[in-house]
């Protein structure tokens, strides 16, 4: 299993990062390639000032070796030795209109000192943070999600879309969603509701629909004309997405945690941002408007 996933999350990652510079027609991914210390590597890809995405990542990893104190007491696991890969990306669009998308998918093994296997699961999803709604969009997007998921176990879609709810949210701001939502999953382990094979087959059509759920969206709203105010509201948005990721998120604590590399933990930050005290939006505005859609909703 960790060498067909491995094989399959680089495939993935050319195959993304082609669909979106093809999409911005003039900026490039440059490739880092790194090395982890304790054991493993990956290799980061970062795309910067093209004509549709101000700022983005495709990212690879494949990590191993003893598991940090920290992460043994929120696994709640005796000392331990671990294996774990993934792709993780962010894209930051340079259009307001154009949504931030986040997307992981990810493997991982638990193995005790003696180096037997004790636990795997994988876990992963993807996730859209639109500035200003459009409704199709949104429809569109969890539609996508949705048809991809449901033919694996009938109702599936309902419980990620729930969790994705209940995850990318700030709660130090009363619950407040970053986005809205997508699907979100987590230790998803082979034998509890799919067998490895299915499970498999599962994350792979997950990464799969990457591009047809995002792309289509890019291309309708990439050539909106927008202005200060659009990208004022845009850069306090990406604010609270930085809150996010820096409080709450359980993939960049990881990595912090584990000796990741920190650059590339932290491409998912936006290359500018906004925080203003006690910031409401105008009455009336859509910018208030767009405040009733960061909570969950029921799209598809």
């Amino acid at each position: 299993m960790k060498e067909r996933f491995a094989k399959y999350i680089h495939q993935l990652q050319d195959t993304i990062c082609e669909g979106l510079e093809n999409m911005d027609g003039k900026a490039r991914f440059v490739e880092d390639k790194w090395e982890r210390p304790e054991g493993g590597g990956g290799k980061t890809r970062v795309i910067a000032d093209g004509a549709v995405f101000e700022k983005g990542g495709v990212n690879t990893s494949i990590v191993h070796g003893p598991l940090a104190p920290a992460m043994q007491q929120a696994f709640n696991v005796p000392d331990s030795n671990f294996w774990a890969c993934g792709l993780s990306l962010v894209i930051h669009p340079r259009n307001p209109f154009v949504p931030t998308i986040h997307a992981n998918w990810r493997y991982f093994e638990l193995y005790d000192k003696d180096n037997r296997l004790i636990d795997s699961w994988f876990g992963g999803g993807t996730d859209l943070t639109p500035y200003y709604l459009f409704e199709d969009d949104a429809i569109d997007f969890h539609g996508t999600l949705k048809q991809t998921v449901e033919p694996f176990h009938a109702g599936l879609h309902a419980t990620l879309k729930s969790q994705c709810d209940t995850y990318f949210s700030n709660k130090h701001r009363g619950d407040e969603m970053r986005g809205i939502g997508g699907i979100f999953y987590d230790y998803m382990r082979p034998g509890e509701i799919m067998d490895a094979e299915t499970l498999l087959r599962f994350q792979q059509a997950n990464g799969d629909s990457f591009l047809p759920a995002y792309l289509p969206i890019v291309e309708r709203r990439k050539n909106l004309p927008f202005g200060e105010g659009e990208i004022e509201w845009q850069e306090v948005r990406r604010g609270r997405y930085v809150e996010f990721n820096l409080i709450h998120d359980r993939g960049t604590l990881f990595g912090l945690k584990t000796n990741g590399r920190t650059e590339s933990i932290l491409m998912s930050l936006p290359p500018r941002a906004r925080w203003y005290y006690n910031y409401q939006p105008q009455p009336g505005s859509p910018e208030e408007k767009m405040m009733q859609y960061y909570k969950p909703h029921e799209w598809v």
